[in-house]
C-alpha cells in the first residue's frame, strides 16, 4: 500500500473565521475527504495551504503555571 502524503501536524482545530485548520490549513471537508482524494487532488489542496495559513488567526498559547508565577513575581 502506498504512503499517503498529508499536511497534518496533529494540531487539529478549525479557525471559526476562516474555516481552516490551525495546523494544516485544510477545511473540515478536505480533512474528511483526504483519504478518498486522488494524488492530484491532494497536491492541488496542498498548493493552497501556505496562503491559507497566512489568513488563520493563531490561537494564543495558554499561559503556563510557570510563566504566570514568573510574571507575578516580577510585578511584586
Amino acid at each position: 500500500m502506498d504512503k499517503i502524503e498529508t499536511p497534518c501536524i496533529m494540531v487539529c482545530s478549525i479557525d471559526d473565521k476562516s474555516g481552516y485548520c490551525f495546523g494544516c490549513g485544510r477545511t473540515r471537508d478536505e480533512v474528511w475527504a483526504w483519504i478518498k482524494m486522488t494524488p492530484q487532488e491532494r497536491r492541488a489542496v496542498m498548493a493552497m495551504l501556505p496562503a491559507r495559513l497566512e489568513t488563520v488567526e493563531r490561537k494564543p498559547r495558554r499561559e503556563t503555571r510557570r510563566a504566570r508565577m514568573a510574571r507575578e513575581s516580577a510585578s511584586n
